[in-house]
């Protein structure tokens, strides 16, 4: 077995939400989900079948999301994963409506940082082992540092 480390495209000002589903209807599911939970939103879906014709399917509002998502699943060579690039929209504001898709097993991370894909290659195929999400922690929150938590999340709406 080969494990590898992939490295993620995320365009600036965007969000990705990476995941493991099972079945060729999830793609419209996404793309449901988002379109009727942020309609503002701008987004590119991608997801790898692991049978058939293996294709990567491909849903969206957006073009060149949509070619991101595509391109970070070529990298990653692995079946039943999908990618979501999210633009004007957070992943708070749809992960609890795909992680209750009917066909998502499991979500690997929701995130705006540098993201890296551990991938892992058999004789079958290729799998996620896991993610590599940002960057490690510099030290422990202080004072200040909480007062900029609380104000950055009513400056976003998120707090009143």
């Amino acid at each position: 077995m080969d494990i590898e480390s992939v490295t993620i495209e995320i365009p600036e000002g965007c969000n990705i939400i990476l995941g493991q589903t099972h079945f060729i209807k999830s793609i419209e599911d996404l793309y449901e989900i988002i379109a009727t939970t942020v309609p503002q939103a701008k987004f590119g879906i991608a997801f790898t079948e692991a049978s058939g014709p293996c294709l990567i399917r491909t849903e969206g509002n957006d073009h060149e999301l949509v070619n991101v998502c595509v391109l970070n699943l070529q990298k990653m060579g692995a079946g039943h994963v999908f990618c979501i690039i999210l633009k004007n929209a957070f992943p708070i504001n749809v992960l609890n409506q795909i992680k209750n898709c009917p066909e998502v097993c499991r979500i690997f991370c929701a995130t705006a940082n540098p993201l890296e894909v551990i991938v892992a290659s058999s004789p079958l195929g290729k799998g996620v082992l896991g993610v590599i999400d940002g960057f490690s922690p510099k030290g422990i929150e202080a004072a200040e540092d909480k007062a900029h938590r609380k104000e950055f999340l009513r400056k976003i709406g998120y707090k009143l």
